[in-house]
C-alpha cells in the first residue's frame, strides 16, 4: 500500500510539474501573438498611410486597361 502511496505521489508531481510547464508555454505564446498582433496592425497603419486617397483598396477590383 506504501509503494503505491508513493507512486501516485511521484505521478502528480510530475504531472503538476508539466502543468507549470505547459502553462508557462501558453503565456509566453500568448505574449507573442500580442505582440505579432501589434505588429501587424501598425504595418497595416502605414501601408494604409502610404497608399493614395484616389487608389482603390483592393487591386482584384481594378479592371485592367486592355479590357
Amino acid at each position: 500500500m506504501e509503494s503505491r502511496m508513493t507512486e501516485l505521489e511521484t505521478k502528480l508531481s510530475f504531472a503538476e510539474d508539466l502543468l507549470d510547464s505547459l502553462n508557462a508555454t501558453v503565456f509566453r505564446q500568448q505574449e507573442r501573438i500580442e505582440l505579432l498582433e501589434r505588429q501587424m496592425r501598425m504595418l497595416y497603419e502605414q501601408m494604409q498611410s502610404l497608399r493614395p486617397a484616389d487608389e482603390p483598396g483592393d487591386p482584384r477590383a481594378e479592371i485592367p486597361p486592355h479590357y
